[in-house]
């Protein structure tokens, strides 16, 4: 049976209010400014904190978002950044291995949530059975090859024996943030996407739909590490900065988007 693409239940100011959340603003930056690089997922919460950094310090702080893998080929090729916040562990440490990045600023610096979200499909309580079952044309999870949070939802998918039932139906956005926007606009019914996008207060979509936490022991754990690149010229700014987001301030911020801090238990 052919299945309808179910339509989206909002239009007119909220539309265009997401539409503007969906679009991320630079900044001007001076030399001495720092340059981040950070995974989609985290580039909201980086943004608060970076705005109450520049409050505190006056230090402005400019911020590039895309998938992990996407940063950190272009720190291999020869990005200005100062730091990396990745989505995962590997590629920090890959850069440490290589000598690319400082080995004594690596740290994880938060603990990702994955969750299951529909604007207005509901979700059963059994959560294969919606992805099996469910009336809807397309699923979107992040690439798999260059998401960690990607990664992560094929692990779901294959713990409950939903990844051959759901192939066809499969879209891949290039990071979480694409993949949430598919949801959002209604190009997928579902998707797999952070926590962190739900729970931002920006998020004209904030409390609608239908969300299911996946519980962390379903995939492996979306620790995300940060490091400083040896190559930076601010080393030092670098270290305050993470050191403002390592204060009760910055934790603060990282908690309030649903992440888990390091040394903390998760469900």
């Amino acid at each position: 049976m052919r299945r309808r693409r179910r339509s989206v239940p909002w239009a007119g100011p909220v539309a265009m209010a997401l539409a503007l959340w969906l679009s991320m603003s630079g900044i001007s930056l001076a030399d001495d400014d720092l340059r981040v690089a950070v995974a989609t997922n985290f580039a909201r919460t980086l943004g608060d904190i970076a705005s109450a950094y520049t409050e505190k310090t006056g230090n402005k702080v400019g911020l590039s978002s895309a998938s992990t893998g996407t940063l950190y080929a272009q720190i291999n090729q020869g990005a200005p950044f100062d730091l990396f916040f990745a989505a995962d562990q590997a590629r920090p440490d890959k850069l440490v291995a290589t000598g690319k990045a400082v080995a004594d600023s690596r740290f994880i610096y938060a603990r990702g949530v994955l969750a299951l979200y529909s604007a207005d499909l509901p979700l059963d309580p059994d959560p294969a059975r919606t992805l099996i079952e469910g009336d809807y044309a397309h699923l979107a999870i992040a690439d798999p090859k260059t998401a960690p949070y990607g990664t992560a939802a094929v692990a779901v998918l294959e713990a409950l024996e939903a990844r051959e039932p759901v192939a066809p139906r499969l879209i891949y956005g290039k990071n979480i943030g694409q993949t949430f926007q598919y949801v959002a606009t209604g190009h997928a019914a579902i998707g797999f996407v952070a926590l962190s996008q739900l729970r931002d207060p920006d998020n004209p979509l904030r409390g609608r739909g239908h969300v299911w936490r996946v519980p962390a022991s379903m995939h492996p754990p979306l620790d995300q590490a940060a490091v400083i690149l040896e190559r930076s010229p601010r080393k030092p700014a670098a270290r305050g900065f993470i050191d403002f987001l390592r204060s009760d301030a910055g934790r603060a911020i990282i908690e309030r988007y649903g992440y888990t801090l390091p040394g903390a238990t998760s469900s």
